[in-house]
């Protein structure tokens, strides 16, 4: 359901706007994206904060400091309108257990207009994602996929929807990655489509209607918004997900500045996990050019008053899953970096845990080495006790434990495929976390040609990997599965994917070594 936004401008406001005509059009863009059921507050790691923390003003985001801002900023913009960049889905036991009625009621609490799919809100199929969408006041969009063959959704997901604010038609336009098939769980009804082409059809239609001012929205990654907006006309703002991009115009650790223009098109992203709110002013001239973008992401840091009624309702909400996260399995010496930039990149303390747990579970099995997807790692954890939902915050997918035998031949094919999308910061989920083996890799050699030494630790030390030889290995059920491109491996001999739940299988290993140190070892080495 279009929720129709009317919002009557009053004359001193669009006055008060330096250099502003007044049949110019002034529009407030509030945005979040991958959220990732982030509605209690984080840690600078991104994951679980405690109440002591909290009080002492360690914490970030959280759905109730979003209130207090998101109404805040409505009460001074002019024609606000709030949207979502996609991946509202997964992260954190409350999604686990609620699914997708979490996110909805806080989405409609918060007063949403609209929102794109992310590929996470397809981590349970079609049939959850169309309950959500039942249950939200607002039209969840996607244009580049073609679901008029899955029931579930072909009479509820839209391309396209149009508002109406201060007397303005304003189209929203909805993209969703083209990897989602391979990264998530869509299953085979729905039919993804390039981002390019699918958008500038919707464009083009909606111009052609009559309206000149058109946001996307996108789950598609900073790199791919920018190649969307050089290679389409028509579009205004690109309000982006995906990629957990920081963007800011004052900040030299920011990817880019906020908002990114290409052409005549801002593009923006407000990083992830509620961390941060985005507020982007554009004006539109009477002709419905984009004369003007600024803005910034604001800080959902303790300077936020947490709204006291979505603190009440969280807890409630929170109270069947307290018995579980709060029981501290173990002990960390030190924090335990699982950064999505380092598990992405290169070997990552948190994917060392991972892999070593793995291997330990199963290697009286005959496997003999573990693979893990990087983008599998969600999250970090600080020093001192470690719990089981911060455990869950970092594995939240409820993967289970999948063993398997292949060849030496078809592993250095894994292992290639974790480098295909490597220098692709959307897609680079798939780098390979290990252990049982070392390798090298070359991100500046040919695709195919990245990974070189590959050596297998045996209990005399390690030795080359025999292409020809059958070797034992453990992963997740999603790996194996084909997901994130390792489509090699779902003709593995004697596959078992119902193992127990990877995040026990982890917390079982840190229990057994508390207190766990993190390292690093060289396993995995950047050529020079």
């Amino acid at each position: 359901m279009v929720r129709m936004i009317r919002l009557l401008v009053p004359a001193l406001a669009l006055a008060s706007l330096a250099g502003t005509a007044r049949a110019d059009f002034t529009l407030t863009i509030l945005h979040t994206n991958d959220f990732h059921s982030r509605f209690e507050p984080i840690s600078k790691y991104d994951s679980t904060c405690d109440d002591e923390d909290n009080a002492a003003g360690a914490c970030f985001g959280g759905s109730a400091r979003l209130a207090t801002a998101i109404a805040a900023a409505r009460a001074e913009a002019v024609n606000p309108i709030l949207l979502d960049g996609g991946d509202q889905f997964q992260g954190t036991l409350f999604y686990t257990y609620y699914k997708g009625k979490m996110a909805a009621e806080f989405m409609n609490r918060l007063g949403y207009d609209a929102m794109t799919v992310g590929n996470h809100e397809f981590d349970d199929g079609p049939e959850v994602l169309r309950g959500f969408i039942e249950a939200v006041d607002f039209p969840v969009l996607m244009s580049n996929a073609d679901v008029s063959a899955e029931p579930d959704l072909a009479d509820v997901i839209r391309k396209s929807a149009v508002v109406e604010i201060g007397g303005e038609k304003i189209a929203l336009v909805g993209l969703t990655t083209v990897d989602t098939a391979e990264i998530s769980s869509p299953g085979r009804n729905v039919v993804f489509i390039p981002e390019v082409e699918a958008v500038q059809v919707e464009v083009d239609r909606l111009t052609a209607e009559g309206i000149d001012k058109i946001i996307v929205l996108s789950h598609s990654g900073y790199a791919v918004d920018k190649e969307i907006a050089a290679q389409t006309s028509g579009i205004d703002v690109i309000v982006g997900g995906h990629s957990h991009t920081y963007l800011a115009s004052d900040d030299d650790k920011a990817a880019g500045p906020y908002p990114t223009m290409v052409g005549d098109t801002a593009i923006v992203q407000a990083y992830a996990y509620g961390k941060f709110l985005g507020e982007l002013t554009v004006v539109f001239d009477d002709a419905g050019k984009l004369v003007s973008a600024q803005g910034a992401p604001l800080l959902m840091d303790a300077a936020v008053t947490e709204d006291p009624d979505v603190v009440a309702r969280v807890d409630e909400l929170a109270q069947p899953l307290d018995e579980i996260r709060n029981n501290v399995v173990a002990e960390a010496a030190a924090p335990i970096d699982g950064a999505r930039e380092s598990c992405r990149h290169g070997e990552c303390q948190m994917g060392n845990l991972v892999a070593d747990a793995m291997l330990a579970r199963v290697r009286d099995q005959g496997i003999v080495m573990a693979l893990q997807n990087g983008g599998g790692v969600r999250a970090s954890v600080d020093g001192g006790d470690i719990t089981m939902g911060e455990v869950y915050t970092v594995l939240p997918f409820q993967n289970t434990l999948s063993t398997f035998f292949v060849t030496g031949a078809t592993i250095k094919e894994a292992l290639e495929n974790g480098m295909l999308q490597f220098d692709e910061p959307e897609k680079d989920g798939r780098f390979p976390q290990v252990s049982g083996m070392t390798f090298t890799f070359d991100p500046a050699a040919p695709t195919g040609e990245r990974i070189s030494d590959i050596m297998v630790i045996e209990e005399g030390g390690p030795v080359p990997l025999d292409p020809e030889k059958v070797y034992g290995v453990v992963s997740n059920n999603f790996v194996r599965g084909g997901g994130d491109g390792y489509a090699m491996l779902r003709d593995a001999q004697n596959a078992y994917d119902f193992g127990p739940d990877l995040a026990e299988v982890v917390a079982d290993y840190l229990a057994s070594n508390s207190p766990y140190t993190a390292y690093t070892d060289g396993r995995i080495h950047k050529a020079e």
